[in-house]
């Protein structure tokens, strides 16, 4: 089976249940945002917070797809960069454990983490601390670290270090990798679509895109925006919501709806929904199969707090897959 190597922050994923929102105004986040914070805010957070219901795994929008792969089977290999701290130690066992290779540098900094507090009705507020993750550069890189695998994997939270991009680009192609890229977030898009377009156009072959992110980077509405995309790339991917998701491969346009799901937490649909799709693309399946595997998936995560799922949901998760294919 094809191995992926996918390449992202580096954040551990801390999720805390609250009692009520008043914890929000005492921070003065504001309900739903995701902010970007100090790393004296984020110590403060953690320190005024013990009693509240936590949990922590590994995260970053790429590190969940690459857990995903491996929670199917599939051989992952993940790029980041951590601090020396006790959140780098869990970050690089917890992908172990996982059976992934870590390939992970040092940085100066503390390891990222990303405080998720979750309102009594679920509803999600970040505060994100990129730490050591956002000093991951492409002197970093070496083509050594691409070989032995087929597939590429990257986050667009990384699009804003244009060198890193396009060095790990260069060296994908140069070992023949097949490269996926989710857009990330349509501010993201927004703020480096010149720079998107181009290594669009000249690397990506798969391209994963939510409704916001494919208007963002087209101008256009989802059915308009696939048939932009996918003049750039081979396969195009538009995600829209409860409304499923559209593919386009070889001027072929494949529909794909929605499993029923009780939604309690929509974090990681998307990473989830990759990881789906690439599985299906890894074992040689037809594009709606595919697009259906990624549903199937984005639905079973948003049942879930965070974006991991424990080991029976991915028992359960193995079981369909195994009737099904």
């Amino acid at each position: 089976m094809a191995k992926v190597l996918g390449i992202g922050n580096a954040l551990v994923d801390i999720l805390i249940r609250l009692d009520s929102d008043d914890t929000l105004s005492d921070f003065s986040l504001p309900r739903g945002s995701m902010q970007l914070v100090d790393i004296s805010q984020s110590n403060t957070i953690l320190k005024e917070t013990p009693n509240l219901k936590r949990q922590q795994s590994s995260g970053g929008s790429a590190a969940n797809t690459i857990n995903g792969l491996a929670n199917l089977g599939v051989k992952t290999g993940f790029i980041g960069e951590i601090g020396n701290d006790e959140f780098g130690e869990f970050f690089k066992s917890d992908m172990e454990i996982k059976g992934i290779v870590p390939k992970l540098f040092l940085g100066s900094k503390e390891t990222g983490r990303a405080i998720g507090l979750i309102s009594p009705d679920s509803e999600r507020t970040f505060a994100t601390y990129l730490g050591s993750s956002i000093e991951l550069s492409d002197k970093d890189l070496s083509k050594e670290l691409f070989e032995d695998y087929e597939f590429f994997h990257i986050e667009g939270y990384l699009l804003q270090n244009h060198a890193l991009i396009e060095q790990a680009l260069i060296f994908a192609k140069r070992n023949n990798l097949i490269v996926s890229i989710d857009f990330a977030s349509f501010n993201v898009v927004e703020e480096n679509l010149e720079f998107l377009t181009k290594i669009t156009k000249k690397y990506v072959d798969i391209v994963f895109a939510n409704e916001d992110e494919a208007k963002a980077f087209t101008g256009e509405e989802p059915r308009k925006a696939l048939d932009i995309i996918a003049e750039m790339c081979e396969i195009a991917v538009v995600k829209i919501g409860k409304k499923g998701s559209l593919i386009k491969r070889d001027n072929k346009v494949y529909k794909i709806g929605i499993i029923e799901a009780n939604c309690i937490d929509t974090t990681g649909a998307g990473d989830l929904y990759a990881v789906g799709f690439l599985y299906g693309l890894i074992n040689n399946m037809p594009m709606n199969k595919c697009g259906e595997i990624g549903s199937l998936l984005s639905g079973k995560v948003i049942e879930v707090i965070g974006a991991k799922m424990n080991s029976d949901k991915w028992k359960e998760i193995n079981n369909e897959l195994n009737i099904s294919m």
